[in-house]
């Protein structure tokens, strides 16, 4: 997560569970999967595993970070700090054998605040380079063997970012094109005054950058204007791709609006409803958007509703339902998609609840309260006719996908672990935590 205040990862060990050895034959090249919602073909995942039960390797990790895996080959890859030296890390492991391939000093640094720290974001590939990025605007580009391509920082090229906590946000890779988002306030934020207006001369603007990923040199910049106030201007979600009637699109949800891009150029081919009329100042914006049977889910922050939009959509559009926040939302997660629901994750409710939506109407086929008194905000993973979904404590629990049964619940975290954020890896007959 995934993100914002979804930033920090307490438990320092990687895991990967794995269930029965199989030849590498999938990847997950972004923290949402493969198909950028989630999901996952994998087979032969398990169901019941701990800490020192049915797991193949672990490997101890230099600092904490809220960073979700990628996986290409038989490489997986993973952000990481080192809290003493404050020093931001990528990492290579081998999948096979949790040996570490390569780990390269990207930058110097480790937090702005104390909820998250700069190696909240994950990771992605396409297969041909990998690409990192981090909360101080430090992006780096590796080949897979671990050789250097480029670097820059984003602060230092195109302006200061204007956000109250820790910037998070994950790049994404498609259709040759690498994207980044930074959906920020107008103004420097005042830390004594987090919610004062912007000073008549303040600037800042809110982007989206297409660069190319081998080079790193920038394609275009679209300006992403927003009528939000404040803190609802901030945005710590990722830009997703989804594709429907043979046109590629780019959707990116915060500032108080979902919209869609060309995913060449970046122009707005259309823009929701105002998602918060009100203009209540403290709306930032965690979840990214999901796509999926031709409806596109966003979900608003702080118990806010759910709007479902119809795919394919032209200027300004309204949603087809919406939700009652309170009974069903998602503040943080961002929900998943897979063989025709919607699987999300409220944690509008005390306790978490996993839910199973119809994509056309919003009809709830099941809902299941999860256990414990932690709170869930990592972004749940589907496969395997299962669910996973991870709380703060580092428990993993597994719901059948088409009852909504509970089938295990499985300790993962270390003693004290806390704000475990990171999402679980599903990829041939593995998990990795």
């Amino acid at each position: 997560m995934m993100h914002a205040r979804s930033g920090l990862f307490l438990a320092v060990t990687l895991v990967a569970a794995m269930f029965c050895s199989t030849a590498v034959a999938e990847n997950w090249p972004h923290w949402r999967g493969p198909e950028f919602d989630g999901s996952s073909d994998a087979k032969n995942l398990p169901v019941e595993f701990g800490k020192d039960s049915n797991v193949a390797w672990k490997v101890q990790m230099p600092g904490p970070s809220a960073s979700t895996p990628v996986v290409w080959g038989d490489k997986l890859f993973v952000s990481t700090p080192d809290p003493e030296a404050e020093k931001l890390y990528a990492m290579c492991i081998d999948r096979n054998s949790g040996q570490v391939l390569w780990k390269h000093h990207v930058a110097s640094g480790y937090q702005k605040d104390s909820r998250s720290n700069y190696a909240s974001p994950s990771p992605v590939t396409d297969g041909n380079v990998v690409v990192f990025f981090y909360g101080n605007g430090e992006l780096a580009a590796f080949d897979l063997n671990g050789k250097q391509k480029w670097s820059r920082n984003l602060q230092a090229d195109i302006g200061e970012f204007n956000f109250l906590w820790t910037f998070s946000t994950s790049p994404t890779i498609y259709d040759g094109r690498l994207y980044m988002q930074v959906l920020q306030r107008d103004f420097k934020p005042n830390r004594a005054s987090p919610i004062a207006e912007a000073a008549p001369e303040a600037g800042g603007e809110s982007y989206i950058l297409a660069i190319d990923p081998t080079t790193g040199k920038d394609l275009w910049r679209h300006i992403r204007p927003t009528d939000a106030k404040v803190e609802s201007r901030e945005a710590f979600s990722t830009p997703i791709p989804h594709e429907h009637g043979g046109r590629k699109e780019l959707l990116v949800h915060g500032g108080d609006y979902l919209t869609g891009h060309d995913a060449a150029t970046g122009t707005e081919l259309w823009r929701s409803m105002d998602h918060n009329p009100q203009k209540i100042t403290s709306h930032r914006t965690v979840p990214s958007p999901v796509a999926g049977a031709g409806v596109i889910l966003s979900a608003e922050p702080k118990k806010g509703p759910i709007y479902a939009y119809k795919a394919g959509g032209s200027g300004r559009i309204e949603p087809i339902w919406q939700t009652d926040g309170r009974e069903l939302g998602s503040d943080v997660p961002t929900p998943a998609f897979e063989n025709g629901h919607f699987y999300v994750l409220s944690d509008s409710t005390r306790g978490g609840r996993m839910v199973k939506v119809m994509p056309a109407t919003g009809e709830v086929v099941w809902a299941t309260n999860l256990p414990g008194r932690f709170k869930w905000e990592a972004s749940p993973t589907v496969a395997d006719g299962k669910i996973y979904c991870m709380n703060f404590n580092g428990d993993v629990v597994v719901l059948d996908q088409t009852s909504g049964e509970i089938l295990a619940n499985n300790a993962m975290g270390e003693e004290n672990a806390n704000i475990i954020r990171s999402s679980i890896v599903a990829v041939d007959g593995q998990l990795f935590i």
